[in-house]
């Protein structure tokens, strides 16, 4: 699976491609799915398997939607 296939933001899916990342590991396609749908997240594992990433993509993903969606200024 890749990160693309789990519906991030492509200006994201470039930042990660271009900083070597290439697959997602399994607590991230865990959560960022359900991130990305809005779920509450209670995420317990070994340090280094991605958890930073699994709660953060989500949020820069939100926050890379908003800057398109017209600010009515």
């Amino acid at each position: 699976m890749t990160f693309e296939s789990l519906g991030l933001n492509t200006s994201i899916i470039k930042a990660l491609t271009d900083a070597g990342y290439t697959a997602p590991t399994p607590v991230q396609l865990q959560a960022i799915p359900a991130a990305i749908e809005g779920k509450d997240l209670l995420v317990s594992s070994q340090t280094g398997s991605g958890k930073t990433a699994a709660f953060m993509l989500p949020s820069l993903h939100r926050l890379a939607q908003d800057e398109s969606a017209p600010t009515g200024r």
